[in-house]
């Protein structure tokens, strides 16, 4: 049975589409809608530099470690960790890494179908609409249309993910990719160019350790797994449909510096335009949500051309976000496949039901749920919290156990060079997996859980 299952497998045509679809996969809202409202909170430039050393060290680590346990076992997380998990609490960190994707798919879908949503009144010619003041909560407030546009976006993902991987997530993703970065370079370019930007451009690039707190290392770390994808069972489900000739270290090296490239461009984006557009004021560089579905559109409506610049903006957004939730929702299926031995399309429908049930709460959770508060938080920035504060640290931390107590890091190291190549960074991984990696994501979900109950304020 298993040499026959592990035939079937689809895999990936080569290194550039596993660097395209790992970096489809990890380029989408948490780079461009949640990297630069952190690095705006959180003191921009600080920010920005401890963002890079985490994702250096931490990051890579963590990157390196899932792809080729993936690729070692053939296997999702759950089936990855059970291969070698003899305890109970091991295969429990398999299924947390299973189940991330499972409550995040929901939450990112109605996001992207706010996006639609922009995209759609953009190709109406409504650029001015988009602009005045109440138009995003009068929006996200009347629950027929928000719960609509989550729908027609998880119907997308789902229509791709069934259409298999190869032909699915690869060529959305060859195809995408360069446009997205041709793209957020334009943007970029324009925002960087207006009266009063470079304020913007020396707060977000230029770090300021007076701008320095413990919480701007808390929201460094949080988006570090979120935007490189870590702890989610993605990269573990990629690795395992990547070919043995394929070198890890050069290919998770492309994904991370793609990664971050495209975090720094939307920052380049969207705060220097804030600072111009404010009269540098800092205090318009509101939370999330607020910076791009009201600030952009503000942008956009005084650039001139605001109707092209705001259909490439969206759609632009749109395409990273659904390159995203393909991955999530991949990984989400190929565990029911690779677990339950579900067919892949009863998979996909299974966990298409649940997308809808939990995503309608994240989408009606601003309008007709509104009086709903769980710890204080609507359904949206809950799901958010519970998965990267809580979920992921304590999956990146059962990982570093997993490899350094029971596993061994040479078997992963073996891994890696497995394609005749050699591992650069050998010392740095193993020092990290070891030591610096479980410590830290201990560090970090005391840290967050703590600030969400309000015992420390930050």
């Amino acid at each position: 049975m298993e040499k026959h299952h592990h035939h079937e497998r689809s895999t990936f045509s080569g290194k550039l589409g596993f660097v395209l679809s790992a970096a489809g996969a990890s380029v989408g809202l948490g780079n461009i809608w949640r990297f630069p409202y952190l690095a705006a909170k959180y003191g921009g430039g600080i920010f920005l530099l401890i963002y890079i050393i985490l994702a250096l060290t931490f990051g890579y680590s963590m990157i390196i470690a899932e792809t080729a346990l993936g690729r070692m076992t053939r296997k999702s997380p759950v089936g990855a960790f059970g291969k070698f998990g003899k305890s109970k609490w091991l295969s429990f960190g398999g299924w947390i890494n299973a189940v991330i994707p499972i409550l995040i798919v929901p939450y990112y879908s109605v996001i992207g179908g706010w996006v639609i949503k922009y995209l759609i009144e953009y190709v109406k010619g409504n650029s001015q609409k988009l602009a005045e003041d109440g138009y995003f909560s009068a929006f996200i407030s009347d629950g027929t249309s928000t719960e609509i546009c989550f729908l027609v976006f998880a119907l997308l993902t789902l229509a791709i993910i069934f259409a298999g991987v190869r032909n699915g997530v690869e060529r959305v993703s060859k195809f995408m990719m360069p446009i997205l970065v041709f793209l957020s370079v334009l943007i970029a370019f324009y925002s960087v160019t207006r009266p009063g930007a470079l304020a913007g451009v020396k707060y977000f690039l230029v770090p300021n350790p007076a701008n320095f707190s413990w919480m701007t290392v808390v929201a460094a770390m949080g988006q570090m797994f979120y935007s490189l994808s870590i702890a989610m069972g993605i990269l573990v489900t990629f690795g395992s449909y990547m070919k043995r000739d394929v070198s890890i270290e050069g290919s998770t090296t492309n994904v991370e510096i793609f990664d971050t490239a495209i975090a720094i461009m939307a920052g380049l984006m969207i705060i220097p335009a804030v600072f111009s557009f404010s009269g540098g004021d800092p205090d318009t560089l509101q939370a999330g949500p607020a910076l791009m579905f009201i600030t952009i559109p503000k942008v956009f409506a005084n650039m001139g051309f605001g109707t092209p610049i705001g259909i490439f903006f969206f759609l632009l957004v749109l395409m990273a976000a659904l390159t995203s939730s393909i991955a999530l929702t991949e990984s989400a299926v190929s565990t029911f496949q690779d677990e339950l031995r579900w067919p892949r399309k009863g998979a996909t429908v299974i966990v298409g039901i649940i997308m809808v049930i939990l995503g309608s709460l994240s989408s009606l959770g601003y309008g007709p749920l509104a009086f709903v508060k769980i710890i204080g938080m609507q359904f949206l920035d809950f799901f958010d919290f519970l998965t990267n504060s809580v979920m992921m640290p304590i999956a990146a931390f059962a990982t570093c156990i997993l490899i350094s107590r029971v596993i061994g890091v040479g078997k992963i190291e073996e891994e890696v060079e497995a394609d005749g190549g050699s591992f650069k960074r050998k010392k740095v991984f193993r020092f990290m997996i070891r030591y610096l990696c479980p410590i830290f994501a201990v560090i970090i979900l005391l840290s967050s859980v703590a600030n969400a109950f309000g015992w420390i304020s930050m």
